[in-house]
């Protein structure tokens, strides 16, 4: 069975993203591939003084990274860009898998990826268009562009709870099955 891995950028319990995320899972599901979410909070901060040999955090993410067939990067907005733990994340796992020898292939080399954000009035765009050029630069092929991202009215900060269109429901849906079929 395929395995499309999550890897959300927001650690916050209600996250909008990690909602996004969970509903995008039910299409991977529904697709007949397994989904499974990247726990990554004690993933410290890149630092080259614990590069080698690799902290277990990393070395578990690595693993996890390898094994999925393709991946979906569900990330907020901060400041017009993505944010910071899934920066951290991706800058391990762009890393060369054995650190002392830097032609062997990163974790993140060669895979395929969709990605989708929520935020703001503006659906995450900068932090989707900035995540496409850091994916394209660590060697992800990401499939369907920029992808697809909510708008958050004022309501979803009031109740905490994202709510989704039909037409983003299916943009959802649509998203799975272009990644589903890449791999």
């Amino acid at each position: 069975m395929k395995k499309i891995l999550f890897i959300i950028g927001s650690f916050r319990e209600r996250s909008f993203n990690r909602q996004l995320a969970e509903r995008a899972a039910r299409y991977v599901e529904q697709g007949g591939a397994k989904a499974q979410f990247l726990e990554y909070r004690d993933v410290p901060f890149v630092n080259q003084d614990i590069d080698y040999p690799v902290p277990e955090p990393v070395a578990r993410i690595r693993k996890e990274v390898a094994e999925a067939d393709g991946l979906w990067l569900i990330s907020p907005e901060y400041n017009h860009s993505y944010s910071g733990v899934i920066k951290n994340a991706i800058d391990w796992l762009s890393r060369p898998v054995d650190p002392l020898d830097r032609k062997t292939p990163s974790a993140l080399a060669g895979k395929k990826a969709v990605i989708s954000g929520a935020a703001g009035n503006d659906a995450a765009i900068d932090a989707r268009l900035n995540m496409v050029n850091l994916l394209n630069a660590v060697k992800v092929e990401v499939i369907g562009g920029e992808g697809m991202g909510v708008a958050l009215d004022k309501e979803a900060f009031v109740s905490d709870e994202l709510k989704l269109s039909d037409e983003e429901e299916a943009q959802l849906e649509e998203l799975a099955k272009i990644l589903l079929e890449s791999i």
